[in-house]
């Protein structure tokens, strides 16, 4: 994986591009979600003025406060209705899997920011806050996507899992969402699901890093 650099420089820069993720990239996440479902035949988002990159349409309070303070969180869910598609189990699993996926894209392409500043810089001075944040940047993104593959509402992965299991499976989850949801932020309050996911966060990166190997290589 990237490492940071041993000189450590002022911890806001992360907190810097924490922001910059609230009000830019959560927005491409929740469009992406709105774009996919409106392409899929429900135009729910799209009337509900959802279909935008305004950070205001999409930002969730507590989910933006727990990205700031934790690196995971999430946006306001965009409202689907699955009877618009024409086969409505797999356009709930499309729908779903487009806002991570816009993540991960977002990712890939600061990866190969970071593989170019690092071949071309000695990272000193200005070039090594760049590396700095774009070091954090991919890694924030990739964090949200796998955070929200996690297989509980309101999150991504519940809609993903529910296009594998039965009816009865997926009542039984949304009539319990709220005790999932607690114990979700339980367990990330603790720390005990932030290692998890930063492990599945990790191999993630690694298999980026390993994929945009050849810039470097161009470069020299």
């Amino acid at each position: 994986m990237f490492q940071i650099p041993t000189f450590s420089p002022e911890y806001f820069l992360e907190f810097l591009v924490r922001l910059m993720i609230i009000f830019l990239i959560l927005p491409i996440h929740e469009y992406a979600h709105a774009w996919t479902a409106n392409k899929l035949g429900d135009h729910t988002s799209k009337y509900m003025g959802r279909l935008t990159l305004s950070p205001f349409a999409h930002i969730d309070l507590f989910g933006s406060i727990l990205l700031f303070i934790f690196g995971f969180g999430w946006a306001k869910p965009v409202p689907v209705n699955p009877s618009n598609f024409k086969k409505p189990r797999l356009g709930m699993l499309l729908t779903a899997i487009a806002g991570p996926v816009s993540n991960l894209i977002v990712a890939f392409i600061g990866v190969c920011a970071l593989q170019v500043v690092q071949t071309v810089s000695d990272l000193e001075g200005t070039m090594f806050y760049i590396y700095l944040m774009l070091y954090f940047f991919v890694t924030i993104n990739i964090n949200l996507a796998v955070f929200n593959m996690i297989p509980v509402p309101p999150l991504d992965g519940s809609k993903v899992l529910s296009y594998f299991t039965p009816y009865k499976v997926d009542k039984w989850i949304f009539e319990n969402q709220h005790t999932f949801y607690i114990i979700v932020m339980i367990l990330m309050a603790t720390g005990i699901l932030s290692y998890p996911l930063s492990l599945v966060s990790g191999y993630i990166a690694a298999g980026m890093e390993f994929a945009t190997s050849w810039i470097p290589m161009l470069l020299r």
